[in-house]
């Protein structure tokens, strides 16, 4: 990182950030083109190592990427501020934000599927013990990345 006065380096501050995200955009790629798509998210840390989960359509031009390649990368950012000045080169932002890589995968098993979607939930509501219909559940794709690496960054004023 080239600004090392704003990088986050523990796990626990990187949680921090994450938890006050609402979006995470996933970065894929197939044969050099990218594509990114904002989604809902949950995680959670087991072990040191950060696993996000998405849900999103049963079909599409995301999942037929993830099965062409698994490795992804994601963004999230918070904490926006923008700072005035008399001078436009001293305007300044103020933000957090992750970045990370690892590999996705669908969930398949129904335990593991129902995990996933208790962390979203857990995410956004502060609940994990909600029930859901395993026919409204099998309609959908649940995906995992595992985390190899993730870097946060934070501009404070």
């Amino acid at each position: 990182m080239r600004r090392k006065d704003r990088e986050v380096r523990s796990l626990e501050d990187i949680i921090k950030i994450i938890e006050k995200c609402d979006v995470c955009r996933l970065g894929l790629s197939v044969e050099n083109r990218p594509y990114v798509v904002p989604l809902n998210f949950g995680y959670e840390v087991v072990n040191g190592k950060l696993a996000l989960y998405f849900h999103g359509a049963n079909a599409g031009k995301k999942l037929e990427m993830i099965e062409q390649n698994p490795h992804a990368c994601f963004e999230m950012d918070c904490d926006h501020q923008l700072y005035e000045n008399e001078k436009a080169h001293e305007f300044s932002f103020e933000y957090s934000s992750v970045i990370g890589f690892g590999e996705v995968r669908c969930l398949i098993e129904s335990s593991e599927r129902n995990h996933a979607l208790q962390k979203i939930m857990q995410h956004y509501t502060g609940q994990s013990d909600y029930e859901f219909k395993e026919s409204a559940v099998s309609k959908i794709a649940i995906l995992k990345l595992e985390v190899s690496e993730v870097t946060g960054k934070r501009n404070k004023r």
